[in-house]
């Protein structure tokens, strides 16, 4: 067996992109998206006409200037979301705009919003996740939502403190970002971190320690990785969310890989058990200049990618 058949024996692989043809390619369960990927992907000739159909579909719209092209932005989400659904057997996932991060109400109305699009569509919200960034804010929207049967993974995820807050708000699942939190720490030591020692790799496992400890429902998904390393190494994890070409190299490898993350073995921690309030989770955010400097700059990035996609519907409009 490849090294990807194998990892799909004690994890749920899900595909980290926008692309149709790389998702039929590795055949995983789920699929996500976020404003970046579907930024390159819109750019690409073969997906011009799910833009033309989403400007089409809104024609006759009463909308004009912002509020026409947020509309259109959405229904291109939902375009997406629909045709990866024809592919996977399992869930996509459709991000908020990240412009809302800090905007309780207007989270919420966006995730109502989308699902039901989603719905007037033909799919089960039960197949769709609304990715949402792990602000105090977004765990709270997501908290209300989730009573709603509107289920969320909460993502831009770097810290205990967010991954604890958001299984006591009871969302579906989190989105610890492994890569990122390798990046920032390589860029403040200069070692390039390797295997176990990768400060992503141990922040997943602590985080899916806990979980399973407390008996916590909440999915654990991994993301954002940048190397095969980094994923062999959470082999076990509920889900790892992972790019074409980290896929290809898992397919073309046969090296063994064990698993590394159980259930009987999380259960062995001694690990004391934390009540978050608003006031706790701030200040202990507040204390984590990683987890910190890098939700600010991950909201930040999918903002510019959201103008930039709003530029081309504006350019399309034109």
């Amino acid at each position: 067996m490849n090294q990807l058949d194998q990892l799909k024996q004690f994890t749920t692989v899900v595909a980290d992109t926008g692309d149709f043809e790389s998702i039929k390619q590795f055949s995983p369960q789920d699929a996500t998206t976020n404003p970046t990927l579907i930024f390159k992907a819109v750019q690409q000739p073969e997906y011009k006409p799910l833009l033309e159909q989403a400007i089409a579909e809104n024609k006759n719209s009463t909308l004009s200037g912002c509020a026409l092209r947020d509309q259109i932005i959405d229904d291109l989400l939902i375009a997406f979301g629909t045709k990866i659904l024809q592919i996977v057997p399992g869930r996509v996932s459709t991000e908020v705009d990240a412009r809302l991060s800090f905007d309780v109400e207007a989270t919420v109305e966006k995730a109502r919003k989308l699902i039901a699009a989603y719905e007037a569509k033909g799919v089960s919200r039960e197949r769709v996740l609304i990715k949402i960034a792990s602000t105090w804010e977004g765990i709270k929207a997501a908290e209300i939502v989730e009573k709603e049967g509107i289920h969320c993974n909460l993502t831009l995820l770097f810290s205990l403190t967010q991954a604890i807050a958001c299984a006591q708000a009871g969302v579906r699942l989190i989105s610890p970002f492994v890569g990122r939190i390798f990046d920032y720490y390589k860029s403040v030591t200069g070692q390039n971190y390797q295997g176990a020692e990768d400060p992503g790799v141990q922040s997943v496992n602590t985080i899916y320690n806990y979980y399973k400890k407390f008996g916590y429902e909440t999915q654990v998904m991994g993301a954002s990785f940048r190397n095969v390393g980094e994923i062999i190494e959470l082999a076990g994890c509920d889900l790892l969310t992972i790019s074409p070409n980290l896929l290809e190299e898992l397919k073309n490898s046969d090296a063994p890989i064990s698993r590394k993350l159980s259930v009987e073995g999380a259960k062995q921690n001694d690990i004391s058990k934390v009540d978050l309030c608003e006031k706790c989770f701030r200040w202990k955010m507040n204390e984590d200049a990683m987890a910190t400097t890098k939700l600010a700059d991950g909201i930040r990035q999918f903002g510019i990618d959201i103008v930039k996609l709003d530029k081309i519907v504006a350019g399309a409009l034109a």
